[in-house]
């Protein structure tokens, strides 16, 4: 977690959670970031959570790790060397009020391990990729199943995009965006992230204000 550099969140890149957020579907990559402080790896632990914010709501995303300095050109598969799974939480009531007056979503995106993600694995290719679903549980039930291949923005427009606008280099990583079933976390909940039939990470939550 250390050489992480940059991180960028890909918002509205489903359809279907798009929708069911009642927000317009985008007609090029929605990005924002969130601060490094904001990352925290997943092994089994119990994470804390703001507690006093509002609604917060789970968001499992494929993450894509930047293996080198981007050139124009290059291909998904020279850029990214590793994948994780990772959780965008959101602070929705904080982000609902922020939207109304036109604010940045940064309140609602950037605190302290609002970026969960797993053990990164090898990335194996983007055809490979599509093979699988990556999937979060909670409690021992699925609330959210994507594929990268139901992508609004794939990944080669996304660091293109990422790469013209803000720069891209070892070290990013980026957050390719959520399908639909996300949902309210409460104290105590148990999830899982899973790749496949493989899980890559699991925690639990805790809401108490420390």
């Amino acid at each position: 977690m250390e050489n992480i550099r940059n991180i960028y969140c890909v918002g509205r890149n489903y359809v279907s959670h798009a929708k069911e957020l009642n927000n317009d579907i985008p007609t090029s990559p929605f990005l924002f970031s969130k601060p490094t402080h904001a990352l925290v790896e997943t092994c089994g632990q119990e994470i804390n959570l703001p507690g006093d914010r509002g609604s917060i709501h789970y968001e499992v995303e494929l993450v894509v790790h930047i293996a080198k300095s981007y050139e124009k050109g290059m291909k998904v598969d020279e850029l990214v060397d590793r994948m994780a799974l990772g959780i965008d939480f959101t602070l929705r009531d904080v982000q609902s009020e922020l939207k109304k007056k036109g604010y940045p979503w940064l309140l609602a995106k950037g605190f302290p391990n609002s970026a969960v993600l797993t053990p990164f694995i090898e990335f194996p290719d983007i055809e490979k990729c599509k093979q699988f679903d990556f999937s979060l549980w909670k409690n021992g039930g699925q609330v959210q199943r994507g594929n990268i291949q139901n992508m609004i923005f794939d990944l080669q427009t996304i660091i293109d995009f990422s790469a013209l606008h803000f720069g891209l280099g070892k070290g990013d990583i980026i957050f390719t965006g959520t399908p639909e079933g996300v949902g309210p976390a409460a104290e105590g909940d148990r999830f899982a992230l899973k790749w496949g039939e493989n899980t890559l990470g699991e925690f639990s939550v805790s809401l108490k204000n420390k």
